[in-house]
């Protein structure tokens, strides 16, 4: 039976807490489930709806928990499920929904399931013969197609006892279940079920394009020498050479996304949001989150990597919002969550800003993000301003950077430990009194932007974001409107979030220059049609013919 649901997800503000970095509690040097229980307050006063773990599950941690050995387990490198218990409650009484980060992918090559997999070939004897994805060599012994791992190299690893290769879309310690058999989607169904029963809120789906591959293993076509310009890998990694299309983003994963939802919308106010790293990426947000036609209801809603690139010129933002305004009318529904940063890619600080970002954009970039019409996820240390982190080669502990350093240097630098104190060796990160080295190096460049520091000062920018997320929630066009763009201009981003009567402008200058805004024929603010920008500038504004309310930042 499906439970009620208030719908809280389609304007819920997300906090994203990368576990491992957050706070440690019992110092070693590794951030755990009692840590992040202790520092729930800082998020909810933040104003967030809820917060989004990354992977706490069991695990041999080869890339830091998104290689699961135990669906159902608590790592104890982050504690116990008694701990987790205490921090779910602790949420719960704050008013915080806890959302965990779910992999069903692929699992790790110490997974239960995958040793007895790779026993036997034989489905006779094996009755998890095919819960991975094997395939016979070709006859000179190369793999059986050209797919390529999106961490370098192909994405078949040969296994000796079964004299087959596996298939790995990342590192090969990540072997790829086969979605097409369906005990395996009825296992991971169990897992997912086993967390709503123990009260979670709802499931960050990592990677959910990836579950199905084409069960024909046909060659993906080339795609020749990349331009740069997909937000998803870097130009310098073979995988950018390739249309992603028999590898991935398979049509049949949308019934399995239909069977989620049917067990998740039977527990009250839950939500699941999918990572889709696709070049159709927008397309696939909306596609993924909207009903089939005969009604069948998907995700509550995805996200992209459009927003995650280097680029955030007024054209582009306009371009990305205006594509994913159509293709989910096209779709017939969709929802999208914006994100600007997340543990995979660079910090927003310094994507946006370079070495050293204009304290003006680092307000401009909340007041967009918060602007837009869905739910949004914010990454631990957005808040702070955090710019990316310089990891030396020697302390680096991302495979991804490891294998692709120097042109590609990983995701390390936005992943290092969370500045609390100015003052403290380690920031605040470490347990009191523990002497023992943080797993990734703090970043001295976070020191003077510490929680405490900023906590004493009234224009720092973390009450900046207190301020915007509680005054969203009073501006019923930012929760619920619609939103129409204006015309494309060359440095101003600006469109209108409309609810009854109520047309707000949201304008923002990307640029670091002064701009000028002309609004289309009869609309104004405060009698104006024409605006002026300081660079980085925004405006928040009633658009009427006598425009009152003005709310303005700079």
């Amino acid at each position: 039976m499906k439970a009620p649901n208030s719908g809280w997800w389609r304007s819920g503000v997300v906090y994203q807490i990368y576990p491992r970095s957050y706070q440690d509690s019992n110092g070693d040097g590794i951030g755990d489930l009692p840590g992040i229980t202790h520092r729930l307050d800082h998020i909810a006063r933040l104003g967030a709806d809820a917060v989004w773990l990354s992977p706490i599950f069991k695990s041999p941690m080869k890339d830091f928990g998104y290689d699961v050995s135990d669906y159902n387990d608590i790592d104890p490198m982050f504690g116990t499920l008694a701990d987790f218990r205490a921090l779910v409650d602790r949420a719960h009484a704050l008013g915080l929904k806890v959302i965990i980060d779910q992999v069903l992918s692929h699992s790790s090559d110490q997974h239960p399931w995958f040793k007895e997999s790779r026993q036997s070939r034989d489905v006779q004897v094996n009755p998890k013969a095919d819960w991975y994805v094997w395939a016979d060599a070709k006859d000179d012994g190369n793999p059986p197609n050209n797919w390529l791992s999106v961490f370098g190299g192909s994405a078949w690893q040969w296994d000796t006892r079964r004299r087959q290769y596996y298939l790995h879309n990342f590192l090969a310690s990540q072997p790829d279940l086969n979605f097409h058999c369906a005990e395996v989607q009825q296992a991971l169904l169990d897992s997912v079920k086993f967390w709503l029963d123990f009260g979670v809120d709802g499931y960050r789906l990592d990677a959910i394009n990836f579950c199905f591959h084409d069960a024909a293993l046909r060659s993906n076509p080339g795609a020749g020498m990349p331009d740069g310009s997909n937000p998803t890998v870097a130009a310098s990694n073979p995988y950018a050479w390739q249309h992603h299309v028999f590898d991935r983003s398979r049509p049949d994963a949308l019934g399995f996304l239909e069977r989620l939802r049917a067990l998740t919308d039977q527990y009250p106010d839950t939500m699941m949001v999918g990572e889709i790293g696709d070049e159709s990426g927008m397309a696939m947000v909306a596609q993924y989150s909207s009903p089939s036609a005969d009604g069948a209801e998907r995700l509550h809603m995805g996200y992209c990597f459009d927003l995650l690139a280097d680029r955030h010129d007024a054209p582009y933002l306009h371009e990305v919002i205006a594509k994913f305004e159509r293709v989910a009318a096209e779709a017939g529904g969709g929802w999208a969550c914006w994100a600007l940063s997340n543990h995979d890619c660079k910090r927003i600080a310094t994507r946006w800003g370079g070495e050293s970002p204009n304290p003006a954009l680092l307000r401009l970039a909340p007041a967009l993000q918060l602007s837009l019409r869905g739910a949004v996820c914010l990454y631990q240390g957005e808040e702070l301003g955090l710019p990316e982190a310089d990891i030396a080669f020697e302390d680096l502990q991302d495979p991804y950077g490891i294998t692709m350093w120097p042109e590609f240097k990983g995701r390390d630098g936005c992943r290092t430990p969370f500045p609390w104190e100015t003052a403290a060796p380690d920031l605040g990160f470490g347990a009191p009194g523990s002497s023992v080295k943080p797993w990734l190096p703090v970043a001295e460049s976070h020191r003077a932007l510490a929680v405490d520091a900023q906590e004493s000062d009234p224009a720092a920018l973390l009450h900046h974001y207190r301020h915007l997320l509680q005054w969203r929630r009073t501006q019923p066009a930012l929760m619920q409107g619609d939103l129409t763009l204006l015309p494309v201009h060359p440095q101003v981003l600006a469109f209108v979030r409309s609810h009854g009567d109520e047309r707000l402008l949201c304008a923002f200058n990307l640029s670091a220059e002064p701009a000028t805004l002309t609004l289309p024929d009869g609309d104004q603010v405060n009698a104006q049609s024409t605006l002026s920008f300081d660079p980085h500038g925004v405006l928040f504004a009633r658009l009427t013919s006598s425009a009152r309310d003005r709310h303005v930042t700079h």
